[in-house]
Formats: C-alpha cells, sequence, structure tokens
C-alpha cells in the first residue's frame, strides 16, 4: 500500500546561539561609533593675532570706561558679571549669549530674581547658588540665556546692594556693553559683524 500522506516540509536549520550572539555583536559594533572617534571634534581654529588683538583691546577700553564711570559717580559699576560678558560679547559675538537680547535682558531677570530671593532668604551662600538656578530658569523661559547674568544674582545676594543704585547702573552698563560691541565690529575689516539679532 502506497502512503499518501503529504510529506513535512522542510525547515531550514536556524544558526547557533553563538553565532546570532556573533551576528548581533557585529551590528553593534558596526552601529555604534568607535569612542576614539566620538571624542575626534576639534576645538575651531585660533583667531588671527591681529583679530586677537582687536578684541582684547575693546573689551578692555570698554571695561575700563565703566571703571572711569564709577568713579567719576563714585559706585562700583565694573563688577564680575560685567567683565565676563564682555569677553563674551567680543571674544564669540555670533553666540545666542552675546546678543543684546541675552545680555540686557538677562542681566535684568537675574537682578530681579537676585533681589526676589535675598527678600525672601536673606544673604548666604545657600541662598546665592538658589538665586543663580531660579536666574537660570527664568532666562531660559524667556529665550534669553547669558551665563554672566547668574553671577549678577549671586553678586545681589552676598553683597545686598541698594537696588535703587544697582539696577540702573547694571542695565546701562550692560547697554554699554552692547553699544561697544556694535562699534568694535565696524572699527576692523572682515571682523563678524555684531549683533547677529538686536531682539
Amino acid at each position: 500500500m502506497v502512503d499518501t500522506q503529504p510529506a513535512a516540509p522542510v525547515v531550514p536549520l536556524s544558526p547557533s546561539g553563538d553565532s546570532r550572539v556573533r551576528t548581533r555583536a557585529r551590528t553593534r559594533s558596526r552601529s555604534r561609533p568607535r569612542f576614539s572617534a566620538r571624542l575626534a571634534g576639534r576645538a575651531p581654529a585660533p583667531p588671527s593675532p591681529g583679530a586677537a588683538l582687536h578684541n582684547i583691546s575693546a573689551a578692555t577700553a570698554v571695561l575700563l570706561v565703566l571703571v572711569a564711570i564709577g568713579s567719576v559717580i563714585h559706585e562700583p559699576v565694573l563688577i564680575p558679571p560685567l567683565a565676563a560678558s564682555a569677553a563674551i560679547i567680543h571674544c564669540a559675538p555670533g553666540l545666542p549669549l552675546a546678543q543684546p537680547r541675552s545680555v540686557i535682558a538677562g542681566h535684568l531677570l537675574c537682578s530681579a530674581v537676585g533681589y526676589a530671593v535675598l527678600a525672601v532668604a536673606g544673604s548666604s551662600p545657600w541662598a546665592a547658588a538658589l538665586a543663580a538656578g531660579i536666574g537660570l530658569a527664568v532666562m531660559t523661559v524667556a529665550r534669553t540665556p547669558h551665563s554672566p547674568a547668574c553671577a549678577t544674582a549671586v553678586v545681589i545676594v552676598l553683597n545686598t546692594p541698594r537696588p535703587a543704585a544697582f539696577v540702573p547702573l547694571l542695565v546701562g552698563s550692560a547697554a554699554l556693553l552692547v553699544l561697544a560691541g556694535w562699534a568694535a565690529s565696524y572699527a576692523r575689516p572682515r571682523t563678524p559683524r555684531y549683533p547677529t539679532y538686536w531682539w
């Protein structure tokens, strides 16, 4: 009697467990860049000696102007955050941190945060750190990132300056830094124009 039952389908042999592991490992190695490749980025080329001298001279000049204004009105106009702002404006004029919107509004917002934290928590390093963090959050929401402004909040909490004198001088000095950066960018040919945007 002839067996009429259909033959069982032929099932291809699957690769062994070791083969599957090796295949997955090769796939992962191809999809992931090597650690050395991740570190392959390089810093931008340094500015020419003439450009570096121009930037340094312009930043130093505007800071000296702030010192002169302070000596005339007998108020400490030059504070560390403004020196940091000048460095960013003249050495990295294309960054969002350096644009007038961020420089002026950042210092103004962080000064408000600094005085608010000072009124609630008093003057202490803990309160100063909290003011810097809150100031950063406020600037992020307002789209006015400017890292030196966080230091402005710290200065206010630790040194407790009088707001009636400090805030107008701070905002005026920040505006002066912006105007100095704008003028310096046109004083030398082939210098990147500042600002990229005003507001």
